[in-house]
């Protein structure tokens, strides 16, 4: 196998949140486009600087990445549409990296973006996956919630991982979202109130749920001269993986594609696992995020749930996890949700994360975990972002 070549002089810069709402009478495409024109302004471009654009979104149809072209007004030589939830980013990322090494686009947008009717979340379930419907539904089986408390009941007989485990999780997340001026959860969460909360799908209670909502995330792509010659603060990429469909002989998912490739991610960045700073985890349910502490080298297999309980998981902490609260606090505007980990990454590194920094943040790694069938999330990848010199 050819060895995988790195990601020099590609930044990252720009990121941007158009703050989320519960509900919104508006389409995805007025989400993207204004998570668009305030990343543009925050770098002090115009749309016409744009000759490549990536979006992601599972609301935007029957329109896609191509539609946006004319409905925003963008004339591109590079166009990439990822429908991968929440591994969008990171599989953006990697495109538009190799985009711009290449040559073959300048200055790239990623953005995801959804909106949230009353009823949109059940019709995103109806028609998300035909592997579901056929295998699943007819048992009386679906979503998301049903998925993952196979998953966590498997994870904790397996593990010994307990409820309080998955909710130290969930009440850090919180902390850290009362210091996230966009997070939807502005009231404190107590483990107490964690555990006493009503169950939705046994052991899945009410606060290991996210909140689906709408809002968008953007980032812009370019080479690190360009950054340094406007005076942009600049993310480069240390390190990058994507695996799809890992681990088909599992009966039931306890490891995601990361194990495939976590020793490669480390090798490129020429970093351990000790050396990050903090990590941004696709966090739809906390079991997922357990899973990729483990998988992503923090700690073995199975002791997830030990190293839960000898950290603290605040800004603050000894191992600051999704700082500005995550999902599972801050909400999940659809694929949206895939790109705010690494739109917080960005900002960590470059130190502009504002209320949500963390001290002295010099190294960060975000994981993306995506596409959920019946019985297992497909699509995986993981970042190393570093702050650039200016």
């Amino acid at each position: 196998m050819r060895q995988r070549q790195k990601y020099d002089g590609v930044a990252l810069v720009a990121p941007y949140t158009e703050p989320y709402a519960r509900y919104s009478s508006h389409t995805a495409h007025w989400w993207i486009a204004r998570a668009l024109r305030g990343c543009l302004q925050t770098a002090g471009l115009n749309k016409n600087a744009l000759d490549g654009f990536c979006a992601s979104s599972f609301s935007l149809a029957p329109d896609t990445a191509v539609g946006l072209t004319q409905h925003l007004g963008l004339c591109l030589r590079w166009l990439d549409h990822i429908p991968m939830g929440g591994a969008s980013a990171i599989v953006a990322l990697r495109r538009a990296a190799r985009a711009v090494q290449a040559g073959d686009a300048e200055i790239i947008a990623c953005v995801a973006g959804d909106t949230n009717h009353t009823d949109s979340f059940r019709k995103l379930l109806s028609g998300f996956s035909r592997f579901a419907s056929d295998a699943a539904y007819p048992y009386g089986f679906g979503g998301p919630n049903m998925s993952f408390a196979l998953l966590t009941d498997h994870y904790m007989k397996t593990y010994g991982a307990t409820r309080a485990d998955f909710g130290k999780i969930c009440v850090a997340q919180r902390d850290n979202a009362l210091h996230a001026p966009g997070a939807l959860m502005t009231k404190p969460l107590t483990l107490e109130q964690y555990l006493n909360a009503r169950m939705i799908s046994d052991p899945i209670a009410l606060f290991d749920c996210v909140m689906p909502c709408a809002g968008a995330e953007a980032f812009l792509v370019m080479t690190t001269d360009r950054a340094v010659k406007m005076g942009l603060p600049f993310a480069r990429i240390s390190g990058l993986i994507e695996r799809h469909n890992a681990h088909t002989d599992d009966p039931i998912q306890f490891r995601g594609g990361w194990t495939m490739d976590v020793d490669e991610l480390y090798a490129m960045a020429e970093a351990t696992p000790e050396q990050i700073d903090l990590l941004q985890s696709y966090d739809d349910y906390p079991v997922i995020s357990m899973m990729q502490m483990e998988d992503l080298g923090f700690c073995a297999k199975g002791e997830g749930p030990a190293f839960v309980r000898r950290h603290d998981l605040t800004i603050d902490g000894s191992f600051p996890h999704n700082t500005s609260g995550g999902q599972i606090s801050g909400g999940q505007a659809g694929a949206a949700g895939g790109y705010l980990g690494l739109v917080e990454a960005i900002r960590q590194v470059t130190h502009t994360a504002g209320s949500t920094q963390v001290k002295g943040a010099k190294r960060a790694m975000v994981s993306g975990f995506g596409m959920i069938n019946y019985d297992r999330g497909l699509c995986t990848g993981a970042a190393i972002l570093e702050a650039g010199d200016i």
